[in-house]
């Protein structure tokens, strides 16, 4: 049975009679990944090399290497940046932020919306940074 994707898991508990049962029906489809699970997922589904994803967040190489390894918990800034440069979209960049036990970006929030807009056109790094910058929001880099 294939997996079911997040609103149809939401339509059923909204259904349920108990959440038990919903549990239970559903345990396969509830992902228990680590960031590092998440983060090696995408680069194989995306055919993407790490060292290359690396070199286009801008951070230090030591310390991504260290959030793929699992062993840092990066600031929300930082998982943006690796989605930035992975080239995820919005919804993508959510579910890296909720792996990373980040904030998902919110629409509301100016800084949110320009760095969605910066996701859905492909900037870079440096070209979201630019944009943030130019609208005196803070950047992404050097937090």
């Amino acid at each position: 049975m294939p997996a079911k994707d997040t609103q149809q898991l939401e339509n059923e508990l909204s259904e349920a009679d108990n959440v038990k049962t919903f549990l239970d029906a559903n345990a396969e489809n509830f992902r228990q990944f680590t960031l590092a699970d998440y983060l090696r997922n995408l680069l194989d589904e995306k055919n993407l090399i790490k060292a290359q994803v690396i070199r286009n967040s801008q951070l230090d190489e030591g310390y991504a290497q260290h959030i793929f390894g699992g062993r840092k918990n990066p600031s929300r800034n930082k998982v943006l940046s690796l989605a930035l440069a992975m080239e995820l979209s919005p919804k993508e960049t959510d579910y890296l932020l909720y792996y990373a036990k980040q904030n998902k970006l919110y629409a509301r929030n100016e800084r949110d919306a320009v760095i969605a807009f910066a996701l859905e056109t492909h900037k870079t790094v440096l070209q979201a940074n630019e944009l943030l910058t130019d609208l005196k929001l803070e950047p992404l880099l050097g937090d």
